[in-house]
């Protein structure tokens, strides 16, 4: 498992909005979706391409374009819609799938709820987008998910993370395939009540409110 920490001060300072409690709905989706965008970049590092041959006003050049098949984004349900547009606006021509899963508030374990993805991801770079890991399960089990039906190349990218849920992920991936997390910002810890700590609060009802 590899992680990447990004930094950058437009992050920083993204991020610093984000956290305040006083920021509105409206303004906490927009600056995600900014986020998330700058995340992309860095995320989107080693996205496959392939030669292709273009016509310049002046000349012939070789250049790239993004190999099929084409990246598969997974926001994970329902935070992780909040993801998805700074993200395809990345890659425009990668697929979308949806993976509901949310935590049982009683023993803290992700359960799926709602499934919309191929069922093969075999040659498939995937990039799961949730944007808590706190203590690690709905992402292990997001992971687990594509990984069974082939995927090998998976990106996680998030908002936040702990060392608690890092740990968790390294432990539970092992050596089985190549993960790569993506987050702005590496957190202190979890609280009693399993939240990340400053944290920004619950990222779905930030976002959407609670219904």
């Amino acid at each position: 498992m590899r992680l990447h920490v990004a930094d950058h001060p437009l992050v920083d300072h993204k991020l610093t909005v984000l956290r305040d409690e006083k920021t509105p709905s409206a303004t906490f989706r927009l600056l995600v979706d900014e986020l998330v965008t700058l995340l992309a970049y860095e995320a989107t590092r080693h996205v496959r391409t392939e030669p292709k041959e273009i016509r310049t006003p002046v000349t012939t050049t070789t250049g790239v374009r993004l190999s099929d098949p084409s990246p598969l984004v997974v926001p994970i349900l329902r935070a992780g819609l909040g993801m998805l547009e700074g993200m395809t606006r990345m890659i425009p021509t990668a697929e979308v799938g949806f993976l509901g899963l949310q935590r049982d508030e009683s023993t803290y374990e992700a359960v799926t709820y709602a499934n919309r993805l191929p069922d093969d991801l075999t040659d498939r770079q995937v990039f799961l987008l949730d944007p808590m890991l706190a203590t690690g399960g709905t992402l292990v089990a997001a992971i687990d998910y594509v990984l069974e039906r082939g995927a090998r190349d998976v990106t996680a990218v998030c908002l936040l993370a702990t060392p608690e849920g890092l740990k968790v992920l390294e432990d539970a991936v092992g050596s089985r395939v190549d993960v790569q997390i993506v987050v702005a910002a590496v957190d202190e810890r979890l609280n009693d009540q399993k939240y990340i700590v400053p944290g920004l609060g619950d990222a779905g009802d930030r976002l959407y409110g609670i219904v």
